[in-house]
């Protein structure tokens, strides 16, 4: 068993952030990696079907090949988060939910009955969290089925159970999932952290700076990998 115990002693850090550097205890901080899944990063993958680029998303798989192995060095909590509906969409909210008509894989979908049961549903190629970031032994992984990962999920008692406070956030998309889940850990009084350049907007445009300023001004804190990444070296 690799839970913390209440007696288990703080490991202080200071790492450079904005609006100022941020202190964190590193016996209480998680990082919560965001739908790092075939279908959002890969060719063939939903985003790709949907018409929308992926391959600007390679930037993010390479700097989480730096982030996460520091973060496991250190210590801090590995989560990966991935969109993931049950096999019969029981947890998709149906026709009544705002989420059945807005969520791109249910919209594609229904557009193109050929993609039905393929995308981002449980036991599909879709829904797997990429190759290059396999999650290791002690890492958790959380499925969701809304844009949030606090939505009728299981992360608020992961979290819990291990005892974190800080939150450390990257992945895609950042204006929809990322921001998401970052704001209600925000609501639950998780301390928020966001990794900029280890998260992309679902396409390029405006929505990426005015994430960052509504992390950085209303949020939470705002850090980049590099900056991270040797604070953790130095921890």
């Amino acid at each position: 068993m690799d839970l913390p115990q209440p007696s288990q002693a703080p490991r202080p850090l200071q790492i450079p952030a904005r609006p100022e550097p941020l202190d964190l205890d590193l016996a209480r901080t998680a990082l919560i990696v965001v739908d790092m899944q075939n279908a959002f990063t890969k060719k063939g993958g939903m985003v790709d079907l949907f018409g929308w680029d992926p391959s600007p998303h390679a930037s993010v798989i390479e700097r989480h090949q730096k982030l996460i192995p520091a973060c496991r060095q250190a210590g801090v909590k590995i989560v990966f988060i991935k969109m993931s509906y049950n096999r019969d969409y029981s947890d998709s909210g149906g026709p009544e939910s705002p989420n059945w008509h807005k969520e791109l894989a249910l919209v594609l979908m229904r557009r193109h009955p050929e993609y039905w049961g393929k995308l981002i549903t449980e036991g599909t190629w879709d829904e797997e969290i990429i190759e290059e970031l396999k999650p290791e032994a002690g890492d958790t992984i959380v499925r969701k089925h809304r844009y949030s990962a606090f939505a009728g999920t299981k992360l608020d008692h992961v979290l819990k159970t291990y005892q974190i406070k800080y939150c450390l956030y990257s992945g895609l998309a950042a204006n929809v999932c990322v921001e998401s889940t970052l704001r209600d850990g925000f609501s639950l009084d998780y301390w928020p952290i966001l990794v900029s350049d280890a998260t992309n907007p679902l396409i390029p445009g405006p929505t990426y700076e005015a994430t960052l300023w509504n992390v950085e001004n209303l949020f939470g804190w705002v850090t980049t990998t590099d900056e991270l990444v040797e604070a953790l070296a130095n921890s």
